[in-house]
């Protein structure tokens, strides 16, 4: 996938193109994973979708439209995990601080200890002599994209078989996946290492591999690990409590006002933004925050792509920012002389979290941080406490309540 076509008219031509295969072919064809440039029976949107250039909303839309709710369930339902996981993140916030945590002092280790950096540097450049996996490392960083079921694999043997730290391997992925999301990256890697689900583990058999790469792989069993028990013994004290949603202020109008775009949401113009003042625009750049080591060049150069194109579309000559010292935000609205930043919702994540380190000085300078949050995601996040399936049930009100069915 070029990152140079980061822009809502190539997200909707995807769109487009996959909508008369969202229906029964993708049901039967979603978990092949049949090779690069061979993703056929998948949709390809999630690094759009994970910027939204194109919305979960628009891509439900379309395939209730084209295959009815019956025939267009199960991809509807794999759209909604997205939110999902995002939701659950929300209600969790400590998850995500402990990722973090862990993911510096494992790091650390990896400085000290020769041995397990010399097998994280064979995992990473696809040299560990098991085929499907190198194969699937290789893919990642040449085009920052793997299926689905692909990841799961991955991971899967990343923890069991090569038995390396889990944060180290999500790290890997979220520096190199053009989708990369703070939320589905580490609550999909929590859950194949069994403390999402607590004790319930992904296991990557050979069968399946030969089976949904079409003997692409043929792993045999001695190749995998037999032993796939849960590293829910890391987490003595269990998940912690669920928190109610953050308050969001949203902008107020006729106030001076810096408008921040960010990579969140890139299609801010379904806002209203008429009735505000905006005396300044900007573009956050803020790809480097997903890790102390080095992101993929086709990450950030998507991201760059996907805010230029934002700024463009809403007429808005925009200064780039890059993600630095959080109280340069407050020198720059200062600058501007404005009363308040108007941004799209920063779910958590890196991005939050800077945000959060930026809220004090801006507060010393009397400007207020304001933020849009999308009617869908307070839908889904408000049933995001549990499993996936307490929001599977909740489907046909979600949809309801969205104006979809």
């Amino acid at each position: 996938m070029d990152p140079q076509l980061a822009t809502r008219a190539e997200g909707l031509r995807i769109l487009e193109g996959f909508v008369p295969r969202m229906g029964r072919h993708y049901a039967s064809g979603r978990n092949y994973d049949r090779g690069p440039g061979q993703h056929r029976d998948v949709s390809c949107l999630s690094p759009y979708l994970r910027r939204r250039l194109v919305t979960e909303k628009e891509v439900v839309a379309a395939a209730l439209a084209e295959h009815g709710p019956e025939n267009a369930e199960k991809f509807v339902q794999e759209v909604l995990w997205r939110g999902y996981f995002k939701g659950w993140l929300e209600r969790r916030p400590s998850v995500w601080s402990d990722y973090v945590t862990g993911l510096k002092a494992d790091l650390a280790t990896l400085d000290l200890d020769r041995n397990l950096r010399k097998r994280i540097e064979r995992a990473e450049s696809g040299s560990t002599g098991l085929d499907c996996f190198d194969a699937w490392a290789q893919e990642l960083v040449e085009t920052g994209y793997l299926h689905n079921h692909a990841r799961m694999w991955f991971a899967s043997i990343w923890i069991f078989t090569l038995e390396l730290p889990w944060r180290i391997g999500a790290d890997f992925f979220y520096r190199h996946l053009l989708d990369g999301d703070p939320a589905s990256n580490t609550c999909s890697w929590r859950w194949v290492a069994g403390l999402h689900t607590r004790g319930r583990t992904y296991e990557a058999q050979a069968w399946n591999i030969a089976k949904f790469t079409e003997n692409r792989f043929a792993p045999s069993d001695a190749d995998l690990a037999a032993d796939t028990e849960g590293l829910q013994d890391q987490e003595p004290e269990g998940l912690p409590d669920v928190q109610p949603l953050r308050k969001v202020t949203e902008p107020a109008a006729g106030v001076p006002t810096a408008l921040l775009l960010t990579e969140d949401d890139c299609v801010l113009d379904q806002f209203d933004l008429a009735p505000l003042n905006i005396r300044a625009t900007a573009t956050l750049a803020t790809s480097h925050l997903r890790s102390r080591l080095a992101v993929a060049d086709h990450v950030t150069t998507f991201e760059e792509t996907a805010l230029k194109e934002l700024a463009d579309r809403l007429g808005q000559s925009a200064e780039p920012m890059r993600a630095g010292v959080p109280e340069d935000l407050a020198l720059w609205a200062e600058t501007a002389s404005v009363q308040q930043i108007a941004m799209p919702y920063a779910p958590t994540g890196p991005l939050s979290d800077w945000i959060a380190k930026a809220r004090p000085a801006l507060a010393t300078k009397g400007i207020a941080l304001t933020e849009w949050r999308r009617e869908w995601d307070a839908l889904i996040w408000s049933h995001a406490t549990a499993g996936f399936f307490k929001v599977k049930k909740k489907i046909p009100e979600i949809l309801h309540q969205a104006g979809l069915s």
